[in-house]
C-alpha cells in the first residue's frame, strides 16, 4: 500500500476508529493495541478491498473483528452477547465508571445522562446507535461492519431506541 494513501487514511479515520473502539470494548486500554493492528491488517490485505463499498465500513469490520478477538483472549465475552451486569457478564467487560468521550463531550445535564444511558446498554444495541448516530453509517454499512443482516441492524437500533426511550420516560436517567 502506498504509504501516502495510508498517511491519508490514517489522518482521515484514526479518531473516529478510535472512538469507535472506546465505546465497543468499554476500556481505553485495550484501543491501542487494536487500532495498530488494525491499521496493519488495512497494510496487508489492502489489494483485497473492494472500492464498490465503503472503505469505513471494511476498516471497522476489520477493528470488530479484532476487538471481538482480543475479547475473547481477555474476558471470554462475545459482542453479540446481550449480557449485562445482571446477568453476569464479566465487569471488565462492561463499560469502566470512568467518563467516556461522549460524555466529556457533552455540555447539557440530559447530554451527559443519554451517554451514561448509552455506556450501559447491551454491546450489540450501544454498537448499533453508536454506528448509525455517532458515525453516520447507513444500515446497509452498519450491517457489513457487524457481519448480520441489515434487518437485525434495524432491530438492533430500535430495540436500543426504545430502551433508552423506556429508561428516560421511566425516570431512569
Amino acid at each position: 500500500m502506498d504509504a501516502m494513501l495510508l498517511h491519508e487514511l490514517v489522518e482521515r479515520y484514526q479518531q473516529r476508529l478510535i472512538r469507535y473502539l472506546i465505546y465497543l470494548l468499554g476500556r481505553r486500554d485495550m484501543v491501542d493495541d487494536v487500532v495498530q493492528e488494525t491499521w496493519l491488517r488495512v497494510v496487508e490485505r489492502g489489494k483485497s478491498f473492494d472500492v464498490r463499498f465503503p472503505f469505513q465500513a471494511w476498516l471497522f469490520a476489520i477493528a470488530r473483528n479484532l476487538a471481538i478477538d482480543q475479547m475473547r483472549r481477555k474476558t471470554g465475552v462475545s459482542m453479540d452477547s446481550v449480557e449485562d451486569e445482571d446477568s453476569g457478564a464479566p465487569s471488565e467487560f462492561l463499560a469502566s465508571d470512568a467518563p467516556s468521550p461522549f460524555e466529556l463531550a457533552a455540555q447539557t445535564q440530559d447530554a451527559a445522562k443519554l451517554a451514561m444511558a448509552v455506556a450501559k446498554l447491551a454491546p450489540i444495541y450501544r454498537e448499533a446507535l453508536l454506528l448509525r448516530f455517532q458515525e453516520s453509517l447507513s444500515l446497509k454499512e452498519i450491517s457489513m461492519t457487524v457481519g448480520a443482516p441489515v434487518a437485525t441492524v434495524g432491530s438492533r437500533i430500535q430495540r436500543g431506541l426504545t430502551i433508552l426511550r423506556t429508561d428516560w420516560e421511566g425516570g431512569g436517567l
